[in-house]
């Protein structure tokens, strides 16, 4: 028998701001990164965002790629399901990164 629930599952606020702030602390020296975007992001399975990081300085990115994907993100009640450091086709930016992130 299935039961139903009138209590709603809880959920997390929105990781945004700290991603920014862990993310920070991880670029090396020289790194800028402007004006930060949200997305929200959805699958059969799964509920989250893409948060996109325009970035400008001179940096390896498959270096850069390499060092935060190493990186253990603290995010409670969030998972870093993907990471890519790419190369800014746009006006604003060298390079941007982009974090998916899905609720825990």
């Amino acid at each position: 028998m299935i039961r139903w629930s009138p209590v709603a599952p809880v959920r997390t606020a929105c990781p945004h701001n700290r991603l920014s702030r862990l993310l920070g602390a991880q670029l090396p020296d020289g790194i800028t990164v402007g004006a930060s975007t949200l997305r929200a992001w959805a699958s059969a399975s799964f509920v989250g965002a893409r948060h996109i990081f325009p970035c400008t300085g001179n940096v390896s990115l498959p270096a850069l790629q390499e060092r935060l994907a190493a990186v253990e993100w603290k995010l409670p009640g969030q998972i870093v399901a993907d990471l890519v450091v790419e190369r800014e086709e746009r006006d604003g930016g060298d390079f941007r990164i982009e974090i998916l992130t899905v609720e825990d």
